[in-house]
């Protein structure tokens, strides 16, 4: 059941927060051998008395916070006062944390019981969770497909119903990438509208907390808990934030814009049915479709991988051995120790992300190569302002397939990053966007369709999640067939 369901039955008198929990655990305790979701899930007793107390308020007429005793899970990357936060590193393994992420405060102000943390590639750098020093998260779909990643367990835990609602963290595409593949609802907010007080920094300028949810109107509930100014963030935006479970309604029709970049060459065809179908949907509805342009798509993996390993190379540096973390027992001088820490610490992918940072970074590469990126990453900015003034939102796919094998794309880590081509362009510009389940390929995977919005326009963004995931509901209630094959066509033709 959602979080929105489970509401309306604790405010009825119809259940618990006890028996929530329980069942939570009970599905835990069956599906986690095979999905691996969990780094970390919190003891029971601690869990159930947890929920008792919230029972315990309600039942005396006290006030209840907004998640009403409800089960979050948390990525491993975000910091949990006296609950280990490992970042799936061996760096970390036996960190545990003297405070709480501002989040995490913020979830348990609101009633929320932090059910334990979930399993992401390294330092949350990868596309599967295959780069994880714990362990490997599996598709609740295909126990032999990939999550995706980074924030692979948060989704995988809320497909298989191991928790209500999950928090995850997005730098180029690491909780609209698994939303998609695990079939729940993910969404990245404009940068600055979560504070990162107390997420573990892989690219300041590229990482957002955001929700994972299983309907648009739980990741709204759960947005609205974590959003608003935090003085403990620098880059944290001073604008209140609004409401969004009760505002993420459109007033009127929504004008889409389908870019053609997103809709061409290296699209799986199946994804593009369902995406396609989907807007097909929307356009049923009322929306109107606008064709648009992002003429600088194609520089976005480059500019990405290069911004986000440069800031990768200085945000990881302070993984030292020597303030806290792993470090190596044999060395003979304190330049050994760092070289054998960081050697034994990390793994192949983080490595790789740090040596290419250190690259762009050094004297002679930096103006060639960070320099550019960042001009680069201002026209791609300028991109999205300008279909803005013809659109209310753009849609287009999530990523350029569905959940693809464990081990498929293992050792061809270009392909992996090849992947991120549709979701990283909303980092690099600092918008908000999320995925929203739209269909199933023939394999029975999922799809998601994902939607960008302006700045500070998550209500709006939530507003075309709500209707595209109306409309795809009901069409998959009717009996009405699949559109026909000149249908498909005459979409394709307006939009490629």
């Amino acid at each position: 059941m959602t979080a929105g369901q489970l509401k309306g039955l604790l405010n009825e008198g119809e259940t618990s927060c006890v028996e929530i929990m329980r069942s939570v655990l009970d599905q835990i305790e069956s599906r986690e051998a095979a999905i691996q979701a969990f780094i970390t899930v919190r003891e029971e007793k601690e869990l159930l008395g947890e929920a008792a107390k919230v029972d315990e308020r309600r039942r005396a007429g006290g006030k209840v916070g907004t998640l009403a005793g409800l089960p979050v899970a948390v990525k491993d990357n975000i910091c949990t006062r006296g609950l280990r936060t490992t970042c799936a590193s061996r760096m970390l393994r036996d960190f545990i944390p003297p405070y709480d992420a501002t989040v995490i405060g913020r979830i348990r102000e609101a009633d929320g019981i932090v059910i334990g943390k979930t399993n992401l590639d390294e330092f949350a750098m990868g596309s599967s969770t295959e780069n994880s020093a714990m362990k490997v998260t599996r598709n609740p779909h295909n126990l032999e497909r990939v999550p995706g990643g980074t924030s692979g367990g948060s989704a995988a835990a809320v497909a298989a119903n191991e928790t209500i609602l999950a928090i995850g963290s997005d730098t180029g595409g690491s909780i609209r990438q698994p939303a998609s593949f695990c079939g729940v609802v993910g969404i990245k907010p404009t940068y600055g509208r979560v504070s990162r007080y107390g997420l573990v920094a892989f690219g300041s300028s590229l990482d957002q907390i955001g929700a994972l949810a299983k309907d648009v109107a739980d990741a709204a509930l759960l947005l609205s808990v974590i959003a608003g100014h935090d003085p403990m963030d620098s880059t944290s935006l001073r604008e209140d934030a609004p409401d969004y479970a009760r505002e993420r309604i459109p007033a009127r029709p929504l004008r889409i814009g389908v870019p053609k970049e997103y809709m061409g060459a290296g699209l799986d065809g199946e994804v593009r049915g369902c995406v396609e179908e989907a807007l097909r949907l929307l356009e049923k509805e009322g929306h109107s479709l606008v064709p648009v342009s992002l003429p600088h798509t194609e520089y976005a993996v480059p500019v990405y991988y290069i911004v986000a390993c440069a800031e990768a190379s200085a945000n990881l540096a302070r993984f030292d051995g020597v303030r806290y973390g792993y470090r190596t027992e044999r060395y003979e001088d304190v330049l050994e120790m760092y070289g054998r820490t960081r050697a034994e610490g990390f793994g192949p992918e983080v490595k790789r992300r740090i040596i290419l940072g250190t690259y762009v970074l050094s004297s002679g590469y930096y103006d060639a190569y960070y320099l550019r990126a960042q001009r680069v990453r201002t026209l791609i900015r300028r991109d999205f302002s300008k279909a803005f003034e013809a659109c209310d939102v753009i849609a287009h796919p999530v990523a350029p397939t569905a959940a693809f094998k464990i081990g498929e794309k293992a050792d061809d880590p270009l392909a992996m990053y090849l992947g991120d081509i549709y979701s990283v362009t909303a980092n690099l510009a600092g918008l908000p966007a999320m995925s929203v389940p739209c269909g199933k390929v023939s394999n029975g995977l999922p799809v998601g369709i994902q939607f960008t919005a302006g700045a500070l326009k998550e209500d709006v963004l939530l507003g075309a999640g709500a209707a595209a995931e109306a409309a795809v509901r009901e069409h998959h209630r009717s009996t009405e067939s699949r559109p026909t094959v000149a249908a498909e066509a005459a979409m394709r033709e307006r939009f490629s």
